[in-house]
């Protein structure tokens, strides 16, 4: 381990090689979560401002798009021509992800791809100063628990099957820094065995992760009568799908500190976190969230589709655009002072565990992430039968018309081993579950035996 103020200095020096303006802009979240709510909304106002008159200036998606609705955006004020836009869809954004982009964005642009939360898969493109404010909120929401850059952070998340050079040497960073991560795609008891020996000889100062992957750790822990003792850890942190409340509560008797949750995503950037007075707070100063039902804004407290404007992707823009998770807003301000709106997210990104006959458990995303990489895949769901077999039904749109039951294979054989039977098939469409909801992946094995899978749908 290293020492965390030689781990702070190494992180910095990281950024700004990479050229991205992270502790700056951190230094500015850290005074601007106090202000008033009116200060922080005036603030919204002038970055809406700035953004919509960059994304007509240097993206043709969006110039076209104020010509039509006719909006002077110097003149107007930019919260109405907001409100009057059409709303964004992953369907525009993948037919014109080539005319949203700014190509000339300092840095460059980078490449990332989502399932997003109806299973379609999504490619578009980011900036370095997106990345470093969002980088910064998370640097935030850290502090408010008590945990500071450098300190060390056990990460329980998703890992690449397969290692090559970039992995390996961002492996080498994280250990600079003060970051472990463990494989939340695999685990097997032998391997949270292992996990549990690597977080006493760690002891973070907080956890990172999937909310079922950490609460799965926690159970095996509790079956093999191990305690926590460990007085260094301030916090849990969970994000990427549901946090349900029995999971909330087993995380917290058992480290007994508090658990923190965060929305956000690949594509919508970080969007709220908890506070440790447990209120959810919109990282305002970077994006503005709308609740909507069709197309009609809901007043607050009433349940809608998250709509996103992400105020610092400029060489992407994001402008009103569709989550497809469901949340309200709040009223009032928060007993812990800060001047950030509040929201609740009713319905975030729901998964499933998948079982293997060893009793290894695979999250969700360890055969998302493959399957979604492929051009042409328009939609996707895998579901596991209680024999632990896997069906993965695709839909293909004209791109992906030369994808092959071997290729796709090829990606989602060494998620499972070689002992399964997957089957491929080619489907016109695939419909929600009878809760309305869509599920990546449903499996019926998870609750084989003893088991259960943590998420439910």
């Amino acid at each position: 381990m290293v020492n965390p103020i030689l781990a702070r200095s190494i992180f910095g020096l990281q950024e700004r090689w990479l050229g991205r303006s992270t502790l700056r802009y951190a230094k500015e979240l850290e005074w601007s979560q106090w202000e008033s709510p009116d200060a922080i909304r005036e603030l919204q106002r002038r970055k809406l401002r700035a953004l919509l008159n960059h994304a007509a200036n240097y993206t043709f998606f969006y110039r076209k798009r104020f010509q039509i609705a006719g909006f002077d955006v110097v003149a107007d004020d930019p919260f109405d021509v907001l409100r009057s836009l059409p709303t964004l869809t992953k369907s525009e954004i993948r037919g014109s992800i080539d005319a949203m982009q700014w190509h000339d964005a300092p840095g460059g642009l980078f490449p990332h791809n989502t399932g997003g939360s109806t299973g379609e898969p999504l490619t578009f493109c980011v900036d370095r100063r997106r990345q470093a404010y969002d980088q910064a909120a998370r640097i935030r929401t850290h502090r408010w628990f008590g945990v500071d850059i450098g300190e060390r952070e056990l990460y329980l998340w998703g890992s690449p099957i397969e290692r090559d050079r970039t992995d390996r040497l961002k492996s080498f960073r994280d250990r600079l820094c003060n970051q472990k991560l463990l494989d939340a795609f695999q685990m097997s008891p032998a391997r949270m065995d292992a996990y549990w020996n690597a977080y006493e000889r760690f002891r973070p100062r907080c956890v990172f992760g999937y909310p079922s992957s950490i609460a799965l750790f926690v159970r095996h822990a509790i079956s093999q009568n191990h305690k926590h003792r460990s007085n260094a850890l301030k916090a849990v942190f969970v994000t990427g799908e549901v946090c349900y409340p029995h999971d909330r509560k087993l995380m917290e008797e058992f480290f007994n500190v508090l658990v923190a949750d965060c929305y956000g995503s690949r594509d919508g950037g970080f969007i709220a976190h908890e506070c440790p007075d447990k209120k959810m707070h919109i990282t305002a100063e970077n994006a503005i969230v709308e609740i909507l039902n069709g197309n009609e804004p809901q007043p607050i407290g009433t349940e809608g589709e998250i709509v996103l404007t992400h105020l610092d992707a400029f060489g992407m823009p994001f402008i009103r655009y569709r989550t497809g998770d469901t949340g309200r807003l709040l009223s009032g301000r928060c007993s812990c002072g800060r001047g950030l709106p509040l929201m609740d997210v009713v319905q975030g990104r729901v998964t499933d565990l998948l079982r293997l006959p060893d009793g290894t458990f695979k999250h969700a995303l360890s055969v998302i992430y493959p399957i979604r990489e492929l051009s042409g895949v328009d939609q996707f769901r895998v579901t596991q039968s209680r024999d632990y077999n896997i069906a993965i039904d695709i839909v293909r749109n004209s791109q992906g018309l030369e994808l092959t039951h071997a290729r796709i294979l090829q990606r989602v054989r060494p998620v499972f081993g070689n002992g399964l039977d997957i089957k491929i098939n080619w489907v016109n469409s695939i419909e929600s579950t009878a809760s309305g909801k869509y599920c990546y992946v449903v499996s019926e094995a998870a609750n084989n035996e003893d088991g259960g899978s943590t998420v439910g749908r």
